[in-house]
């Protein structure tokens, strides 16, 4: 790996600011697994994705996300022009978790570990998964579109209210127990919108009912540990969408420790479709349902959910 130029992009505001504190420990422990390695650290929103374009552009053969699932969201848009199209497909996106969220790593079946990581940086192999290109809105009035990649799971409904609860506050308590109290705080608020969704463009194959959020899935977890996607697969050419439907506070309470179990597609109120394409509106036009992408809140419906198959190289454990 020390002919290989890799280049470390570090968020030091990962879990409340620890990443930065605690960097010269971390980036020894990077040292001694991974040996030589190059770091540029992020200064704000979306500084990550253009510090990874840039590693790209100067020939970097590993770029490595040190940070949360918005970290990763953000390196891996760095991999993609404005149109969706890679930039370097021979370039691997390496992470090393050290965040809030968390989610992505299970799916991929990264360390916690920072050492372990650190070596599948070095040891791993190359797995080409695919990735979702989301147009949207940045508000759900203002007519104001936007597009950005995502790797894991974007969603809409409850879980754009419990990002946007979730970073704003300080995250001090680690993830798992940031998104389950934000969520409990977020059940407490949201009232659940109709929304329709057509499939792979086909008009005649839609869901048109209340939702209380639906998740887009490449990837298997989301917020904060949840297994709401237990079927999906990185590279199966496909989305798993699970719709959570009109479900009340008290199913929430008697049944919501099925979705961190993975056990919920069987529930009445849950439906499990699989596309490539997704397009979703709200049918109020005065709702604003918002987005969850990766972990972040960039906006609300309209959307449209595309699956790039097989767009993406990423290091894993060797098999």
């Amino acid at each position: 790996m020390n002919s290989r130029q890799v280049v470390a992009v570090v968020n030091p505001r990962s879990q409340n600011g620890a990443l930065g504190r605690e960097w010269a420990s971390v980036a020894r422990t990077i040292h001694r697994e991974l040996g030589e390695f190059e770091q540029v650290m992020t200064s704000g929103p979306g500084h990550a994705t253009e510090l990874a374009r840039k590693a790209l552009k100067q020939g970097a053969d590993v770029v490595v996300a040190i940070g949360g699932d918005g970290t990763l969201h953000e390196v891996a848009n760095g991999f993609f022009d404005a149109s969706g199209a890679s930039i370097r497909s021979d370039t691997a996106l390496g992470l090393i978790p050290f965040g809030t969220g968390g989610d992505f790593r299970k799916s991929a079946g990264i360390p916690k570990d920072v050492a372990l990581a650190a070596q599948v940086i070095r040891n791993g192999t190359h797995r080409l998964i695919d990735v979702g290109r989301l147009e949207y809105c940045r508000e759900a009035r203002d007519g104001q579109r936007d597009q950005r990649i995502f790797v894991n799971i974007a969603s809409f409904g409850i879980g754009g209210l419990v990002d946007r609860i979730v970073n704003s506050s300080t995250k001090a308590l680690g993830g798992t127990v940031s998104f389950f109290l934000a969520t409990a705080r977020a059940a407490l608020k949201y009232k659940n919108q109709r929304v329709r969704m057509i499939f792979d463009e086909n008009e005649q194959d839609y869901l048109d009912m209340a939702i209380s959020d639906v998740a887009v899935a490449n990837g298997r977890y989301f917020g904060g540990g949840m297994h709401i996607a237990p079927r999906a697969e990185l590279d199966d050419g496909q989305f798993d969408v699970v719709v959570l439907g009109d479900l009340t506070t008290l199913d929430f309470l008697t049944h919501g420790h099925r979705i961190y179990r993975g056990t919920h597609l069987g529930h009445p109120k849950v439906k499990f479709v699989r596309a490539k394409r997704v397009d979703a509106v709200a049918v109020d036009p005065n709702d604003e349902v918002l987005l969850d992408v990766d972990g972040e809140a960039p906006g609300a419906l309209p959307a449209t959910f595309t699956l790039l198959a097989r767009a993406l190289r990423i290091v894993v454990p060797p098999l």
